[in-house]
């Protein structure tokens, strides 16, 4: 079996640094682990796990979907080729082993037998074949073609083996594989459902997809075949939507709730000595910011972009509205990871915001929208903004719409500005490529830059890591100047759980793996 690790840069970083709280602070310099419920209390076999989500996921369908919250719903709904462990290296799942050739281009994967999809479809090396010739369909426009882009040729040899070669070598493309771009949909169900199969998803996972009601709850039910022997544990997920974090908070401690995906920051100090709570919390592998349209007036003038920049006081946003749960940034690669420059957080420069507008030639009149999702921290996040970059002379409108229409806004460039972040990936290919390549299917701002778009291909192509980063301070110091995006903050990973909630692991990308899930 082929185990690769990333770098013991980026291990070290996210478990050293890892914290789990409940009452009080635990040791930094051991393996984090989650209080449970006493040993004596026994496991309830009916239980169903109560999950409250930040927003509705827009698509559950790992082939279309280009948001976190639709992979918190994916960890119970689909397996993936390869999985990540709590110190980030890359273990089997559906596939047992792999070798990979010595030029780095070809990937052989022994894969897991007797394994069925949730609608009896057999799992073997045609399911394999059939899911990456779903994700590079034009028809489907898939937000996965720029992840799997180098791939040439993929060939089932049996049953149970398939070859994956890649025109180029491509050091993320095991961990590609450990996300969207690995999980494996039924092919019977998707050849019928075609698009709509984000309606009815069928996968290999724990859980089995039941009813869904829009923008409110999302039902799953045990998979009663499931290949890991014990597991899961639940009878069921249940997921509600619940964008106010203090209303999510309330019903964790009144039990609605078992978890939890976010808390609000400005609580957790107090939360530290509530024993109807426990937090885990640990450093993220995303970004948080500002998408700017670079096609649309004003926003097409790189001065403009600049001067909103520069208006932004990092820190004082952090502070007022996420306390301890995140820190400043201005990277795609968070600090402590392997491609992190260790650069300093910029200082907000207002004197400066005002001679680029000069220098532009557009002050007095520079008016952008900015959407939003419904939530109050997203609100309150919209309104520093609005008057950070209003003492620079730009006016703000806020405009408010449900996290799915902001994504397919982003996806159409019907914007000015939106905040939407990235949580994250565990190889750094996974935090800059799809967003900056030109017409990759991420890149919302519409960005184009050749040079840019060489440099990302030659991160690929290296395996060394410290060559790797010296090519991504490269690409870094032309986007920070055409600013396509505004890196503002890191998010930490955090999760609220109840007293009861027994099985727990927490993991460095911040999704909820829901099969080892019990009370």
């Amino acid at each position: 079996m082929h185990k690769q690790p990333l770098t013991r840069t980026l291990t070290a970083a996210v478990l050293g640094a890892a914290l789990i709280l409940s009452g009080c602070s635990s040791g930094s310099g051991q393996q984090p682990t989650v209080p449970t419920a006493p040993p004596t209390t026994a496991p309830n076999k009916n239980a169903v796990i109560n999950i409250a989500l930040n927003a509705d996921p827009p698509k559950l369908d790992p082939h279309q979907s280009t948001a976190l919250v639709d992979r918190q719903v994916f960890a119970s709904l689909f397996d993936k080729l390869v999985e990540i462990d709590k110190d980030l290296n890359f273990v089997p799942m559906l596939a047992e082993k792999w070798q990979i050739s010595p030029d780095g281009k070809t990937y052989t994967f022994n894969l897991r037998t007797g394994v069925k999809f949730h609608d009896g479809t057999d799992f073997n090396a045609e399911a394999v074949v059939y899911n990456f010739e779903r994700m590079r369909d034009p028809k489907l426009n898939s937000p996965r073609l720029a992840e799997i882009k180098d791939v040439d040729k993929v060939t089932a040899l049996d049953p149970a083996t398939v070859k994956i070669e890649l025109k180029n070598p491509f050091s993320g493309f095991l961990a590609t594989l450990s996300d969207r771009a690995g999980m494996m949909v039924s092919p019977t169900a998707a050849k019928a459902a075609g698009v709509d199969f984000l309606n009815n998803p069928v996968g290999t996972g724990p859980f089995k997809f039941k009813e869904r009601i829009k923008g409110d709850s999302i039902t799953l039910v045990k998979n009663e075949s499931y290949w890991q022997q014990g597991l899961p544990k639940a009878a069921g997920v249940v997921y509600k939507t619940v964008t106010d974090e203090n209303v999510k908070l309330v019903n964790l401690q009144s039990g609605q709730f078992d978890v939890i995906d976010t808390v609000p920051g400005k609580q957790v100090p107090s939360l530290k000595s509530d024993n109807r709570v426990k937090l885990a919390i640990g450093p993220g592998l995303g970004f948080q910011g500002l998408w700017l349209n670079v096609n649309r007036a004003p926003l097409d003038k790189k001065e403009v972009r600049q001067a909103i920049n520069a208006a932004v006081d990092r820190e004082a946003l952090v502070k007022v509205v996420f306390g301890e749960i995140a820190v400043p940034g201005a990277s795609p690669f968070p600090p402590g990871t392997p491609a992190n420059a260790g650069a300093a957080t910029p200082k907000r420069d207002v004197a400066k915001a005002k001679q680029l507008l000069a220098d532009a030639g557009v002050t007095g009149k520079v008016t952008v929208s900015l959407k939003v999702s419904p939530s109050p921290v997203s609100q309150q996040i919209a309104q520093m903004v609005q008057q950070m970059l209003g003492d620079a002379g730009i006016t703000v409108t806020i405009e408010q719409q449900e996290f799915g229409q902001i994504l397919d806004k982003l996806a159409k460039k019907d914007f000015d500005m939106a905040q939407v972040g990235w949580s994250g990936r565990v190889d750094p290919d996974g935090n800059i490529y799809a967003f900056n390549y030109t017409g990759a299917g991420n890149n919302y701002a519409g960005y184009s830059n050749k040079p840019v778009d060489q440099l990302l291909d030659n991160a690929r192509l290296e395996s060394d890591m410290s060559k790797r980063k010296a090519i991504y301070g490269d690409i870094m110091k032309i986007t920070d100047a055409d600013l396509p995006y505004i890196y503002l903050w890191h998010p930490q990973e955090v999760k609220g759980l109840g007293p009861t909630v027994q099985g727990f692991v927490p993991m460095p990308d911040g999704l909820i793996r829901t099969a080892t899930l019990t009370k």
